[in-house]
């Protein structure tokens, strides 16, 4: 494998990072931080950030390019909703991002434990905004209103790559399912701004990066970040090659060019990274 680059390479904040560690294992909560071994995590975990992974730390899919564990679920925590609300209460936090592992197991995908964590959240934090970064639900409308009645400030589902990479990087996922998860909540719910985002250094080209952002701008996407593959282990998708900060800038541009709201676009990325600031530019403070 090609040796990382220099740009590649963060700091990490040990005492940040243990600090928020023992309050997350004192609520039993999970941070996608931890679980998906985020670059980031130093960075944020020094700024009091953190997103909040609900249902547990065991998805039902397999995807190719994640690091979260793939096995058996978690039983759906009752008190996770009263506890992530108190978490963001002791970090001070003004934007929380709360995602999940995928739950296929759940007839309705997890998407009451969402709604009912926002509600904890308004209740005990109500200047604080919400994002939620969920999972397709298989599409199903009926889930996802019951999310966005909750009224999130920000829907955000990550269609991860491109089309023509779905089947050996997404099996358990389609492509134009995501889509529709993006067009349904905008049409029906157009005072959330909607976010998504998409890995590069998988083998795309750049006219296929260009397709999907035209298809991403076409079902109302506001929000978009763009950021570099990891190959977390030899099982996972090969990397490809690193894309160079020039080229991101460039994504960056021609996103911005096409019309989207807000983009973030460089190699350390991700779809949490620096979330209130992306909501702010989106158009809402």
């Amino acid at each position: 494998m090609e040796r990382k680059p220099d740009w590649l390479k963060v700091p990490y904040n040990k005492e940040a990072v243990a600090e928020v560690a023992a309050l997350m294992k004192d609520l039993k909560l999970n941070t996608v931080c931890k679980e998906a071994n985020c670059p980031n995590l130093g960075e944020c975990y020094q700024t009091h950030t953190a997103t909040f992974m609900i249902l547990g730390s065991h998805c039902t899919r397999n995807c190719r390019f994640c690091n979260v564990t793939h096995a058996r679920p978690d039983p759906v925590d009752p008190e996770e909703p009263r506890n992530l609300a108190l978490a963001a209460q002791k970090l001070g936090l003004r934007h929380v991002v709360i995602t999940q592992v995928t739950r296929d197991d759940l007839p309705d995908g997890g998407a009451g434990q969402f709604a009912a964590c926002i509600r904890a959240l308004r209740a005990l934090c109500p200047d604080t905004t919400a994002e939620v970064l969920i999972s397709d639900m298989k599409g199903d409308h009926a889930c996802l209103d019951t999310v966005m009645q909750a009224r999130p400030d920000v829907l955000n589902h990550n269609v991860e790559t491109v089309q023509e990479l779905y089947a050996a990087v997404r099996p358990q996922a389609v492509y134009q399912r995501s889509l529709d998860v993006l067009r349904y909540c905008k049409e029906q719910y157009p005072g959330s701004l909607t976010k998504t985002g998409f890995m590069v250094g998988l083998g795309e080209t750049e006219d296929q990066i260009r397709r999907l952002m035209d298809d991403l701008l076409d079902v109302g996407c506001d929000i978009l970040t763009i950021g570099q593959y990891l190959q977390p282990s030899p099982d996972h998708c090969p990397l490809q090659r690193y894309v160079t900060p020039e080229e991101f800038a460039r994504y960056k541009e021609i996103a911005l060019e096409k019309g989207f709201r807000y983009v973030a676009s460089t190699p350390l990325v991700r779809s949490s990274y620096r979330a209130a600031e992306a909501l702010q530019a989106g158009g809402k403070n």
